[in-house]
């Protein structure tokens, strides 16, 4: 079992290290919910000056008080989605930290050819961590561009394989348990 494990020791530790990052984000969480939310509250607020300079040439004083008012609003709500974002990673790096790990070692016991461990063991840690990883940057970004489908539209370049990842590597465990052990080492 022990040689199994060493072969695949670097999706074990991206497991580890996902894990590592959900606990992380829970200790900061309750450490420093409130700088947190303040970062993100400034965000929101760059997003609606940026938005007010480029109309102040062409609306008159109450016509900017009455955008200021629907920006801030609009501002506010993409705040909140954005702290539900990052509870999110918090949740994610956690899960798919515990489940990858879990699989990992199920597939090491399997009787699983050694480059199907390998590989299966990194696409599972990678994936875990990738796929937590950008809830985390779309909560950061979100109240800068004013949206959070905008921040997941500019990280899907993160979410898709990362997801990809996971997805195929939970595949390579079933199927591994299909073949019954009967594959070449």
């Amino acid at each position: 079992m022990k040689d199994k494990l060493g072969i695949a020791r670097w999706g074990i530790l991206l497991a580890l290290l996902t894990l590592l990052y959900g606990y992380g984000l829970g200790m900061t969480f309750g450490g420093a919910e409130e700088q947190l939310k303040a970062k993100l509250t400034a965000g929101g607020a760059a997003w609606v000056d940026a938005q007010l300079h480029a109309t102040k040439s062409s609306t008159n004083a109450a016509g900017l008080a009455v955008a200021r008012a629907k920006l801030e609003a609009d501002a506010s709500k993409v705040v909140e989605k954005s702290w539900i974002y990052m509870k999110r990673a918090h949740l994610h790096a956690n899960g798919l930290g515990t489940s990858a790990l879990a699989l990992i070692l199920l597939l090491a016991m399997s009787g699983a050819s050694d480059r199907r461990l390998r590989f299966t063991a990194l696409a599972l840690g990678l994936g875990g961590l990738g796929y937590a990883s950008f809830w985390m940057f779309a909560g950061f970004m979100a109240p800068e561009l004013g949206s959070t489908g905008k921040a997941k539209e500019a990280l899907t370049f993160l979410a898709g394989p990362s997801a990809l990842l996971c997805v195929g590597g939970l595949i390579s465990v079933i199927a591994s348990f299909v073949v019954g052990g009967r594959e070449s080492r």
